[in-house]
């Protein structure tokens, strides 16, 4: 039984934004698994809101072409009144420093 999975590959990663303050985490996997296989799903929170909520989330599915389904099926989507929009999860190249090099 069960595969292993992958070595952590981002592909799978999904990043929604635009979300209602209404939904949870629960309401943004029912949505995102209509185009594949949610593995995670997080609404991303801020401490310094009442409502707790900023309005995105990430979707991990359990395979990148699940997440670049999502990303032409789901946005421009409704979700709670919202329309929402999906892309790529990319953390930025080169961790925000400058580049290396020089000399």
């Amino acid at each position: 039984g069960g595969g292993g999975g992958g070595g952590g590959d981002s592909g799978c990663r999904v990043f929604v934004g635009n979300l209602a303050f209404s939904v949870s985490w629960q309401n943004l996997k029912d949505h995102m698994r209509k185009v594949g296989d949610v593995l995670h799903c997080d609404v991303l929170s801020d401490p310094g809101t009442a409502i707790g909520s900023k309005g995105c989330g990430i979707v991990e599915f359990s395979s990148p072409s699940e997440a670049q389904r999502a990303i032409r099926e789901l946005t421009e989507t409704d979700l709670r009144g919202r329309k929402i929009f999906v892309r790529e999860d990319r953390e930025p190249p080169g961790g925000g420093g400058g580049g290396r090099g020089g000399g």
